[in-house]
């Protein structure tokens, strides 16, 4: 029973709790076990909070027993290790913050989790305090991909990817500022959800660049990303970008059908620079959607292809001022690649941020244009599958890129203008790499993305592919 708990999603493990098939104290010591067994190997965690799970487990087996449990009761989560959680130190994923207190009060997302009834149980490793797409961290170690062991898990959420894909906690919370939810999603065969801007509180959330960063969950299906987002969207007081619109139902609004559902895919953009394979899913994937009802049509956004240098320009300003002021003298604690970042944020001129801005402002008007034709815009995740740790360039085509920037070509530009963007799998390379579908929506349009990917996975069941991560014993 115990191996077969840990194999259950969000909304598995909430059916079965509410018929008590099983206990909550059940569901959390075989994912405790499985961590205990498997997480030496993949890495994926920072910290288990091994006691104070069990405590809010038996808390929600007896909310369960009165019929006032929240709608996460006895759901295990993980969050990021840049989210507050009280009685942890919030590590960022550098070694700079060692020494730190812990946490007096959880970020507004994890006391939103622990009201819903979700069990906490620990925080998951990422790349050095969020600052790099590969998920790559050579002071605090680097998780292992479930699908390859010589392979990125994607970052910055690294470790909630790896969790999530390892089968060691059915969801958990991440960050995206470029990509950083979604790429793990991708490298790791999972779904992924960076949420619109200000849809969900970043209150006690470690910034990166404040225009840009999202909390988004990471899960198993559309399904478990939609019980997850309803119960943190919503406006916090804490957070002044959070927006004050009301949060709808996700998931009493998922089962609408694809028919009639138009599709604008930025086909010119997307296919300049991708893997052959990567290309060739995602046109099986564009027939699914087709042969399910959905009418698909190509669309251009011309400033799409300016998108990485404005978000290079925009994350480089705002970092430096974020996390210099954060580090102060612990800068010299902190790994070549991010102090690199740093110094590189103190050349961005005022003319490069503004332009950045302005090119920002076309792409939103752009994309508003787009959704005057089409209901939702659909690419793929990543134009490449999880490179290899010690790949520093990637030939797409006949040129070569940094890893990073070609990593995150696809995705940067949803932040740049806020969008909600979900990553969901949609099939394997020949060498048995997950290759992921991005559907974006017009702002806090949510449930049409939501619903758009559920019907997908409906229709496809790649989200039900495991990683070939070994069991114990």
């Amino acid at each position: 029973m115990s191996a077969a708990l840990t194999d259950l999603g969000v909304a598995e493990l909430r059916r079965l709790l509410r018929a008590r098939e099983t206990t909550a104290a059940a569901v959390a010591e075989a994912h405790l076990a499985r961590l205990e067994a498997l997480d030496g190997d993949a890495h994926a965690f920072v910290a288990v909070i091994r006691d104070e799970a069990l405590v809010a487990a038996a808390a929600a087996d007896r909310a369960l027993g009165r019929g006032t449990a929240g709608p996460l009761a006895g759901v295990p989560v993980a969050v990021k290790d840049l989210f507050a959680v009280r009685g942890l130190v919030r590590g960022n994923g550098s070694p700079a913050f060692a020494g730190d207190p812990p946490a007096t009060a959880d970020a507004t997302v994890v006391a939103r989790l622990r009201e819903a009834g979700a069990v906490v149980l620990g925080t998951t490793h990422m790349h050095e305090l969020a600052f790099g797409p590969t998920g790559v961290n050579a002071a605090l170690g680097t998780p292992r991909n479930p699908w390859a062991a010589d392979r990125v898990p994607g970052g910055s959420s690294s470790g909630s990817g790896a969790a999530v894909a390892a089968r060691l906690v059915p969801a958990t919370l991440g960050t995206d500022t470029g990509g950083s939810v979604r790429i793990p999603a991708s490298f790791c065969g999972v779904t992924g959800l960076k949420p619109t801007y200000g849809r969900v509180s970043r209150a006690g959330v470690t910034p990166l660049a404040p225009t840009l960063d999202h909390v988004g969950p990471l899960a198993r299906s559309v399904e478990d990303v939609a019980l997850v987002l309803q119960a943190i969207a919503g406006h916090d007081p804490a957070d002044g970008s959070s927006a004050r619109l009301p949060v709808p139902d996700y998931a009493a609004r998922l089962d609408r059908p694809l028919r009639g559902l138009r599709l604008g895919i930025p086909r010119a953009f997307a296919f300049e620079l991708i893997e052959p394979e990567v290309a060739a899913v995602f046109e099986t994937a564009l027939v699914d959607l087709r042969e399910a009802g959905a009418a698909t049509t190509d669309v251009v956004l011309p400033s799409l292809a300016h998108a990485n240098a404005a978000l290079g320009a925009t994350i480089l300003a705002e970092a430096e001022r974020a996390l210099g002021s954060l580090l102060g003298s612990r800068r010299a604690h902190t790994g070549l690649e991010l102090r690199v970042y740093l110094a590189l944020g103190k050349m961005v001129e005022q003319d490069h941020y503004l332009a950045a801005q302005r090119l920002r402002t076309r792409l939103y008007e752009e994309a508003r244009a787009a959704f005057a034709r089409v209901d939702l815009l659909v690419l793929p995740t990543t134009p490449v599958v999880a490179p290899r740790p010690d790949e520093l360039l990637v030939r797409l085509g006949r040129q070569e890129l940094d890893t990073a920037q070609a990593i995150t070509r696809l995705t940067a530009p949803f932040n740049l203008v806020g969008l909600p963007a979900l990553a969901l799998p949609c099939g394997l390379t020949s060498a048995r790499m997950p290759v992921s579908l991005q559907v974006v929506g017009p702002p806090f349009a949510e449930d049409r993305v939501l619903a758009a990917g559920h019907a997908y996975q409906r229709a496809t069941r790649w989200h039900e592919r495991r990683a070939p991560f070994p069991e114990p014993g």
